[in-house]
């Protein structure tokens, strides 16, 4: 599975990591009239990642 955000959004990167997502890649751009750092995580559900309690 994978998740977008931008760096800037420090609360949801905490979420995406405190179930296991991990950073995979980031690439600059520009919307919302700022410069922006995209960001995609990344989860092998396969892996067993999500714990079905949360």
């Amino acid at each position: 599975m994978t998740l977008w955000t931008n760096d800037v959004l420090a609360a949801a990167r905490r979420i995406y990591q405190g179930f296991g997502f991990t950073l995979a890649d980031e690439e600059r751009h520009h919307s919302y009239g700022h410069d922006l750092v995209g960001q995609n995580w990344t989860l092998d559900l396969r892996a067993g990642g999500v714990d079905a309690a949360h």
